[in-house]
């Protein structure tokens, strides 16, 4: 069975505004000095809240990182769409997405750990299984029609753990953001069982694509987003 959605603590209208003002302090500290050197306690200062507040509409800190990574992950799928051809396979969305997210966290050290905090924090996890088995299902179902959707979400536990473990490694003259992608790409779809003449496409139409330049416009998409939504300059 696929875990219970956490349910969300009730916010009322009253709450609506201490919600607001602590979702902006929350993501210009975490992009500008990164999650783990953000405190709550200078949280609470900032967004001109109580801790009783704070704690009764996201609990802990790790309640804000994942209504963040809510809205960072809500449309990845989508914008790797908008960069890969529509005539070609499914499978290289998902390539395209991997190289993106693995290429941003090589941008932006914060970023990095946002990631890679999102990809070990229970709440945040478990959105994030959830919501790419769904994409997982309907991208590798015809490669592995045997498997339901409930398998692929439990393969994507494995998946997420080879995404988070390249993320945390950075890349040095030795080992390049070509051979990140190129080792992360080639474990995930051969697991998800991508024909190998396929898989060598796939890695062929990766290594083609200008993916620092498009991430760069990805970050900066995101990072707009992201002042757009919670009201706050970078």
């Amino acid at each position: 069975m696929f875990p219970k959605e956490v349910v969300p603590i009730a916010i009322t209208s009253a709450s609506l505004p201490a919600k607001r003002r602590i979702l902006t302090v929350c993501v210009k500290l975490f992009l500008e000095k990164g999650y783990k050197r953000t405190t709550v306690a200078e949280i609470v200062q900032k967004a001109d809240v109580s801790n009783s507040t704070f704690q009764n509409i996201f609990r802990a800190k790790d309640g804000v990182l994942t209504e963040l990574v809510e809205f960072m992950f809500d449309n990845q799928f989508g914008m790797a769409r908008r960069i890969t051809d529509a005539d070609l396979p499914p499978v290289f969305v998902y390539a395209v997405e991997t190289a993106i997210q693995l290429t941003l966290t090589e941008l932006n050290e914060n970023l990095r750990e946002i990631y890679i905090e999102a990809y070990t924090q229970k709440e945040a996890t478990a959105y994030i299984f959830r919501e790419t088995a769904k994409e997982l299902y309907r991208i590798f179902g015809a490669y592995q029609p045997e498997l339901t959707a409930e398998d692929f979400y439990h393969m994507e536990i494995g998946s997420a753990g080879i995404m988070r473990a390249y993320m945390a490694q950075p890349c040095d003259e030795t080992f390049t953001l070509e051979k990140k992608l190129e080792y992360s790409l080639t474990m995930s779809l051969r697991a998800y069982k991508v024909p190998e003449a396929e898989l060598q496409q796939v890695l062929a139409f990766i290594k083609g694509l200008q993916i620092r330049e498009i991430s760069e416009k990805v970050m900066h998409e995101l990072f707009s987003a992201l002042a757009m939504r919670f009201a706050f300059t970078l």
